[in-house]
């Protein structure tokens, strides 16, 4: 099993192959604001994405579909997937030779979890090598001091946090045995102290959950996926169903 972050700093595309045929890929990317730069974006994203050569992407940030649906049509081996009633929204791009879609829907789509959801997420339950696999794409409320002022329900923060705690609880209760990994552009950082850190919950349940990416971000900020900010809140959170796959030879996160 391999994940990505896809990360800001410079590479060259002869350096983006990750893809194999005996591992299943993830990655999560906010593309920012698609298309950015018109057709100049859609070739670099062409590009870039038959170099990665992965499995699966998880997107943040589709702010034209037309444009979404003309940059999938000109992926050779990829098929598309976008449902989003807000601004910049969420998406899959993903490989149907080798991925099996069993249902893709929204959750916490209605106006009481707005607040924490400015996006709702979208969930995938797919096959791949005949094994099920639950996959929450998500892009959380941006901004904020650092600071979780719980009194205070429109602190991004707290946002954040409310949206942290909805996605344990729809995970813990609907897919309990299931391989699940919650991705996407959580706009906080996992190395906030405990008392502000928006993901404390999943982080308190170890033996349940884990940050793939939890190493990238308390190391050297090279290696983030906003490294000229520089800030790592892009994140991959797996749970132990996967555990032992993502730990065994041959897993890697980057």
């Amino acid at each position: 099993m391999l994940l990505f972050e896809y990360s800001s700093s410079a590479q060259s595309i002869e350096d983006l192959s990750f893809g194999t045929d005996s591992t299943f890929e993830v990655m999560t990317w906010n593309i920012e604001w698609l298309p950015k730069n018109g057709q100049t974006t859609i070739d670099y994203l062409v590009e870039i994405i038959e170099a990665l050569d992965v499995d699966l992407l998880a997107i943040q940030e589709v702010d034209n579909i037309d444009v979404f649906e003309q940059m999938i049509e000109s992926l050779d081996a990829y098929d598309g997937y976008l449902e989003s009633s807000y601004f910049a929204g969420l998406a899959y791009i993903y490989k149907p030779g080798t991925i099996q879609i069993n249902d893709i829907y929204e959750i916490y789509t209605t106006s009481p979890y707005w607040s924490p959801f400015p996006r709702s997420p979208m969930v995938m339950d797919i096959d791949f090598m005949n094994e099920r696999f639950i996959i929450i794409n998500n892009h959380f409320k941006c901004c904020g001091n650092g600071i979780l002022n719980s009194s205070n329900p429109d602190d991004e923060e707290t946002r954040r946090y409310t949206a942290s705690n909805l996605l344990k609880d729809y995970i813990d209760i609907n897919f309990p045995n299931e391989k699940t990994i919650v991705l996407g552009d959580l706009n906080d950082i996992l190395s906030d102290d405990t008392e502000n850190n928006v993901f404390q919950m999943f982080l308190d349940d170890s033996e349940n959950y884990l940050f793939a990416d939890y190493e990238i971000a308390h190391g050297n900020e090279s290696n983030w996926s906003y490294p000229s900010w520089p800030s790592h809140i892009d994140h991959i959170l797996i749970t132990n169903e996967l555990f032992d796959l993502f730990e065994s030879w041959g897993s890697v996160i980057q």
